[in-house]
């Protein structure tokens, strides 16, 4: 399963915008997804490593789609502060 990252287009940067924000300091955690995850990061840096051992890097001004069924590890290396969307 594969973790895309890019920047966002100024549409769904907007669109983003009006998703939920989501909050985390500075912490380590496995996360499973039950469905897709769409996020934009406002500000933070995070490591992501999947179940199969790739690592997956990411920070402020990133657009990061997480697939449905996807385990991993979150390790949140700067306070994390993201828009998300689910489905």
């Amino acid at each position: 399963m594969k973790i895309e990252v890019r920047k966002p287009t100024s549409e769904e940067e907007k669109e983003m915008e009006s998703c939920g924000v989501w909050e985390k300091e500075v912490s380590e955690f496995p996360w499973e997804y039950d469905s897709a995850e769409t996020c934009l990061l406002i500000e933070g840096q995070v490591e992501v490593t999947t179940s199969d051992g790739e690592k997956v890097e990411f920070g402020k001004g990133d657009y990061v789609v997480f697939p449905q069924g996807l385990k991993c590890t979150w390790k949140i290396k700067s306070p994390v502060k993201k828009y998300y969307r689910f489905g």
